[in-house]
């Protein structure tokens, strides 16, 4: 063959590089599939929980999503941070609209707000329980029964934060267990700043 060149080397070598190759292949789906222990939303750095899996984002609204799976529930949780910047809606019009994608009305939904204050930011916590309306904006909405929203706004210099988990609330129980882990992660590990 002409104009050809071919590049012999030794099966060994061959060997040996096909080996690193697959080794470092392995150690990267291993760390995509773990995903990172803390990342960074806006100003504020977020630590995952270690029972809480990373989910591969499909929006540029969403800036990092992570699932809830229960030993028992019939489908995982879904929990979402979401950053607009400066021009987000503010808090209020955003805790309407997440307690408006429920279709039983506020007072049948048990929505509860309250406002504290960590370190220099302002948290609104949001919880509501009912008929969920699952779904990507613009498209139809999928009725989930029996759902729970946890949400968490953390308003910040740059804007506002939007932290929503949402999932089959199975009992009260749970739901109290959930929220209390929710608050205590995002509460403690999201508030430190750059």
């Amino acid at each position: 063959v002409t104009g050809v060149q071919t590049c012999a080397l030794p099966i060994s070598r061959m060997k040996l590089l096909c080996s690193a190759l697959f080794a470092s292949l392995a150690l990267t789906l291993a760390a995509h599939a773990a995903g990172p222990e803390t990342f960074k939303v806006s100003e504020f750095t977020f630590k995952r929980p270690a029972a809480w899996e990373w989910v591969e984002v499909q929006s540029q609204m969403r800036k990092a999503q992570l699932k809830v799976t229960a030993k028992d529930a019939k489908e995982p949780g879904e929990v979402v941070f979401f950053f607009f910047g400066p021009q987000s809606g503010g808090t209020k019009a955003n805790v309407d609209r997440w307690l408006g994608q429920f279709e039983e009305g506020r007072d049948k939904i048990n929505a509860k707000t309250e406002e504290k204050t960590v370190g220099k930011a302002k948290i609104t916590y949001v919880s509501a329980e009912g008929t969920y309306k699952s779904g990507m904006p613009g498209q139809p909405p999928t009725p989930k029964p029996g759902f729970a929203l946890l949400g968490a706004i953390v308003e910040g210099e740059e804007g506002s934060v939007f932290v929503r988990l949402t999932g089959p609330a199975r009992s009260e129980e749970h739901t109290s267990e959930l929220q209390s882990q929710f608050r205590i992660s995002y509460a403690v590990f999201c508030l430190k700043k750059k």
